[in-house]
């Protein structure tokens, strides 16, 4: 059924092909249709088509990104005035739940209230999630100004990259939307590990209260394996869950970089779409578009990025009377310096030719030395300044981190110093090492007792870097 709408959609042109990719993105939140055919499908055929010359490139973005807006926009007032009636009688249905139907939804509920924008926001680009998130937004009464600020960036920055890659996979896009797939499930499973893990911490403390039930029988059993698996899990601890998720995350970008290198140096599957993406980046280069280009790859540059590490490390630093927060902006700035030239001497990527380049550039080509350090400080740069803060300021500390970090990467791109895929390996290496020195600073903080004062010190941050002894 999906393979004949599929092919139905790249039949079409003009109006009518604009149409269908902005009701794909409407109806996925606001009729659920999403769980049946992803709205993400029809953004990425909106890009082939543009691909195809049988829409504007501009006016496919721009369908995808209204439609993301329109049809979250609808499930959210959806979610308020009828979502709490629709989901109990559907969870009625359910078995397991069914009985215990209200005290899930008041769980539900509480957690998009408590994370607010961030949810909503990040929930975009979550398989399912980007289905149910408005709908329980709504429910939960978030403001709809909040709402509305955190849907709008979320679906712009959504409906543009998926229909880009439309546009740049081209006949390839059945392979781009499987990854870009995978990414959206990857993205779920780790928010529902995330879920599943501070579930399971807080039935392991009842238990340990109770001294009862199958977590405290297999406290009895295997005690040894239970207690490392609670350290991994404990939210109070920097050594804890903070910990476990550093280290997953430098774990997939170690991934991520690898395959990149792998395809570089075999010049297949993501390395094909550099010749494509620097001709479409050539066709479109503008006078101001040019000019600002110039001054944002300037952010990731050697001579911004490490005095500004150095001054707001040292200046964190005083404030807090730790070595700590200036420790780790220096590694960031530095580590990345070395990563990135050593694997620029040992693959030996020649960089795009002379003649499309905007900048006077030399040296090997992979990874972007750019967008490597972009991506090792700016994520440091976030988590010393905002870990006393509040979710709703960490949240948008990194968000505008997350936005420095792509307009760097896509400058190099842009500018024609860059492959797409040098681009893409900065970002994983970056991300990478940033990781490896929040879980060293995390590794390393002084341990805390779950009951203690100094837990509820750490509740509030990851602890390794707030600098505080």
């Amino acid at each position: 059924m999906i393979a004949g709408v599929v092919e139905w959609i790249l039949s079409l042109h003009g109006l009518v092909a604009l149409a269908i990719v902005f009701l794909g993105p409407t109806l996925e939140a606001s009729a659920f249709v999403g769980f049946v055919f992803p709205g993400e499908i029809a953004v990425l055929l909106g890009g082939v088509l543009a691909y195809q010359g049988r829409v504007v490139l501009w006016a496919a973005i721009a369908a995808a990104v209204l439609g993301a807006i329109t049809g979250d926009s609808i499930g959210y007032w959806v979610g308020r005035e009828f979502g709490r009636r629709i989901l109990t009688s559907i969870g009625r249905r359910i078995p397991f739940i069914r009985h215990r139907i209200h005290e899930h939804l008041d769980r539900a509920e509480a957690y998009i209230r408590r994370r607010g924008g961030s949810a909503v926001f990040f929930g975009r680009f979550t398989a399912a999630l980007r289905v149910m998130v408005p709908g329980l937004a709504g429910m939960a009464q978030v403001p709809y100004g909040q709402f509305v600020f955190f849907n709008a960036l979320g679906g712009l920055l959504w409906g543009t990259a998926f229909v880009l890659l439309g546009f740049f996979a081209g006949a390839a896009w059945k392979q781009v939307e499987g990854i870009a797939s995978r990414v959206g499930l990857g993205l779920l499973a780790a928010l529902l590990l995330i879920l599943i893990g501070g579930r399971v911490f807080r039935l392991w403390q009842r238990a340990e209260a109770a001294e009862r039930g199958p977590i405290a029988r297999a406290r009895r059993r295997w005690p040894r394996q239970v207690r490392w698996l609670e350290r991994r899990l404990d939210p109070s601890s920097p050594r804890g869950f903070a910990l476990s998720v550093a280290a997953v995350g430098g774990g997939l970008c170690a991934w991520v970089f690898t395959g990149m290198a792998q395809d570089v140096v075999a010049k297949e599957e993501a390395a094909t779409l550099d010749p494509r993406v620097l001709r479409w980046v050539i066709e479109h280069r503008g006078g101001a578009l040019n000019a600002a280009m110039k001054a944002i790859t300037s952010l990731g540059s050697t001579w911004v990025l490490v005095p500004l590490a150095v001054l707001v490390g040292a200046a964190v630093s005083l404030r807090r009377r730790s070595w700590r927060p200036v420790a780790a902006l220096a590694l960031a700035a530095g580590g990345a310096i070395l990563l990135y030239d050593g694997f620029k001497e040992w693959i030996h990527r020649p960089r795009p030719p002379v003649a499309d380049r905007l900048l006077s550039v030399s040296g090997w080509s992979f990874p972007s030395g750019h967008a490597t350090q972009a991506a090792a400080v700016f994520v440091i740069l976030t988590v010393v300044l905002t870990v006393h803060r509040s979710t709703a300021v960490r949240a948008v500390g990194g968000i505008v981190a997350g936005l420095l970090i792509l307009a760097v990467g896509i400058s190099r791109i842009f500018l024609g110093v860059h492959w797409f895929t040098d681009v893409v390996g900065g970002w994983a290496l970056g991300g990478a090492w940033a990781c490896a020195i929040l879980t060293a600073g995390l590794a390393t903080a002084p341990a805390t007792d779950s009951r203690g004062d100094s837990a509820s010190e750490t509740r509030a941050s990851p602890g390794a870097l707030r600098g505080e002894r």
